[in-house]
């Protein structure tokens, strides 16, 4: 009961904002880099949640969010290989009590397996700027790949609206501002023979 109150108190609020910006979350950056025993992706993104969804995490609603990585070989007479795809979901939730906010993660995916973390931060800024950031996340094994041949790589992070408040799902999809802007980054990657670099976005 507590938590339905909550939810219509930040509609009124909400409702009520003269001007509210839409967010969006654009990649910067995103690269392969072979390990020891894996093909690993790294990934950088800058994330707006735009003034609604700002107000939303702040008074308590946790807001979900979906990266995927995915590694395909193309081929000529057929649709193109696939050989990985990784998932990770985030959970930003902001703890009243503590006045922290936290970033809690899974990882699944042939290659992360299954495992979760989560750390606390002071601010807002603090914890996209680690939501934003993957690092060195196993995506293939080596042995998976074949040297000096070419594949597609594609990462994405979103904001996953089915976790969302039932009320709030209605407005995701009714108003813009609820939205936030999520596009597909795709790029070659030529796996490096002895001595060759990595592949990232060019």
């Amino acid at each position: 009961m507590r938590q339905l109150a909550l939810i219509f108190l930040l509609m009124l609020l909400t409702s009520c904002t003269s001007i509210a910006f839409a967010g969006s979350i654009e990649a910067q950056r995103a690269s392969i880099a072979p390990s020891e025993e894996n093909y690993a992706i790294n990934a950088e993104f800058t994330i707006d949640l735009g003034r609604r969804l700002d107000d939303v995490v702040t008074h308590g609603i946790p807001l979900y969010f979906d990266f995927e990585a995915v590694l395909e070989r193309p081929r000529k007479y057929w649709s193109n290989e696939h050989i990985a795809t990784l998932n990770l979901t985030y959970r930003l939730s902001y703890h009243g009590l503590t006045r922290q906010y936290r970033v809690s993660r899974v990882a699944q995916g042939a290659q992360a397996g299954s495992s979760s973390l989560y750390q606390s931060f002071n601010t807002l800024n603090e914890a996209l700027r680690v939501l934003s950031r993957v690092h060195a996340l196993p995506l293939v094994t080596r042995q998976t790949i074949i040297p000096g041949e070419t594949y597609i790589a594609r990462v994405r992070l979103s904001l996953d609206h089915s976790q969302l408040p039932k009320p709030f799902q209605i407005d995701a999809i009714t108003d813009s501002d609820w939205r936030i802007n999520a596009k597909t980054i795709e790029w070659q990657f030529t796996a490096p023979t002895a001595g060759a670099g990595t592949g990232a976005v060019p």
